[in-house]
């Protein structure tokens, strides 16, 4: 009698996928594909080697079915997915026969951390985060609490501080960790529209304290990346909110892009446009501990990049800072009369200040566009080394300590 040859064929939930082509743009293999619904994994070309698993930021891709190899869900079949199925049941002899999977064949199951631009664990001393407590199916019903912009008035980027209020419903959240929102409608199959992913702008204990509310950054989308005409589904839905108006929420997502809290830990905060949401959600939080002569202490060093002041999100609240909070750097790109400047050139101009911060008790976060990902890694490693650092043992314990980490898009 021939043994049944089992596979652990790896499968993404569809329910809790949010859509942000990371695992596809991370796959080693090219085993990821997507259409306009979900995303799956070719099971005639996926190894395990689990490269997409730690840049995922809400879990969805961490799934694995044992199956009989000629049983294996095909990319049809996947694609036609709502939710996950259940785990087969499988005979007695089939699960006891030989099963294919990267620990059978020898290959690591978590990414190389010296390979990786971003941790795959998060603070050792970060709270515990909750994750995954509504989806599609049960999303939490908020309501709009407030919409402010964020930006001058004259500015061409609309952006958006919304103010999320969740009544009595337990909906615990935690700097860096984010959230989906559902817009309304159905899409061009019928079906409702897929959560898109927002970074909290709020600390843990709410935008207002003591309240169960929490804030995004929202730029209302108007061209694609190519410059064309476009309108963004859900950012267009959330900037034209009133206050009043209910919005359907899902999450939290997000295991890994957490603050420390310790005592003595420094925060070396790096972003452009909204993703200073996650920077305002750390700084906030630390800045109700110092008022409150609980602070954990540590060097606050943010670098903040735009095109122009006027366009730089919560550029007035930034101003009133106190200087022994934050170390502010701020990076203009289009100052007329004055040379471009962005974050990574920021960086090096103060290269000697930021090289001493990773010396010592350091936690690194990156969030912004993806092209500013290679220059602030750059701009780290050049710091370095003109202190007489080793860069690259350095970059590696940081990864694998869960002391770096980014989300770029």
């Amino acid at each position: 009698m021939n043994a049944v040859v089992l596979i652990r064929q790896h499968l993404i939930d569809p329910e809790v996928c949010i859509r942000c082509n990371t695992c596809e743009e991370t796959c080693p293999v090219d085993a990821i594909t997507h259409d306009s619904r979900n995303y799956v994994v070719d099971p005639d070309i996926c190894n395990g080697c689990n490269a997409c698993v730690s840049p995922c930021p809400t879990g969805s891709i961490d799934h694995w079915h044992l199956v009989p190899k000629a049983e294996a869900y095909s990319l049809q079949e996947q694609l036609g997915w709502d939710e996950l199925p259940a785990q087969k049941v499988l005979a007695d002899e089939a699960a006891a026969a030989a099963t294919t999977g990267p620990e059978d064949r020898g290959e690591s199951q978590q990414p190389n951390a010296a390979a990786s631009p971003t941790s795959p664990i998060p603070p050792w001393s970060a709270a515990r985060p909750s994750l995954n407590l509504h989806s599609l199916k049960n999303p939490l019903s908020a309501t709009v609490a407030g919409n402010f912009r964020v930006t001058a008035p004259d500015a061409e980027s609309d952006v958006r501080h919304v103010v999320l209020d969740f009544g009595t419903q337990f909906f615990p959240l935690l700097e860096g960790q984010s959230i989906g929102i559902v817009p309304p409608g159905l899409d061009a199959q019928g079906r409702p529209h897929h959560p898109r992913l927002y970074s909290l702008a709020s600390p843990r204990n709410g935008e207002r304290e003591g309240y169960n509310n929490a804030s995004i950054t929202v730029k209302r989308v108007t061209t694609d990346h190519a410059g064309q005409s476009t309108r963004g589904l859900a950012s267009n839905y959330l900037c034209d909110l009133k206050k009043g108006d209910t919005v359907q929420v899902t999450g939290p997502f997000g295991d890994r892009f957490l603050m420390p809290n310790h005592a003595g830990s420094s925060l070396l905060m790096i972003c452009t446009g909204t993703g200073s949401a996650p920077m305002r959600a750390m700084t906030e939080h630390r800045r109700r501990l110092r008022v409150a002569n609980r602070s954990p202490g540590g060097t606050l060093m943010l670098f903040f990049g735009a095109r122009r002041p006027e366009e730089l999100p919560y550029f007035g609240p930034l101003a009133k800072l106190p200087p022994e909070l934050m170390d502010i750097n701020l990076a203009f790109s289009r100052m007329p009369g004055q040379p471009r400047a962005y974050v990574q050139d920021r960086i090096r101009a103060r290269s000697r200040d930021v090289a001493e911060l990773l010396r010592g008790d350091a936690w690194v976060y990156v969030c912004g566009l993806k092209g500013m990902e290679a220059g602030v890694l750059e701009a780290l490693r050049d710091a370095c080394l003109e202190a007489g650092m080793d860069w690259a043992a350095l970059h590696e314990r940081y990864v694998r300590e869960g002391r770096l980490h980014v989300e770029t898009y």
